[in-house]
């Protein structure tokens, strides 16, 4: 299925982030760790836990200057 226009505007490369899972993640159990990446700065970090992973890309996502789509 390929996303309508408008879903295509709202998805920016400023909003995207590649997440690794390690090995015995069970993302039902809440047992997670890995390594997230902000595709535009390449800013990265590894995280154990959910709350590590939505700090970081709340913090990069916060940085993002207003004007970047």
């Amino acid at each position: 299925m390929k996303p309508s226009p408008e879903e295509q505007a709202t998805l920016s490369a400023h909003r995207a982030f590649v997440i690794q899972f390690r090995t015995g993640t069970e993302i039902a159990t809440g047992q997670m760790a890995g390594r997230v990446e902000h595709v535009v700065s390449g800013q990265a970090r590894h995280f154990s836990t959910l709350e590590e992973l939505l700090a970081f890309m709340a913090r990069v996502l916060g940085e993002q200057s207003p004007s970047a789509p």
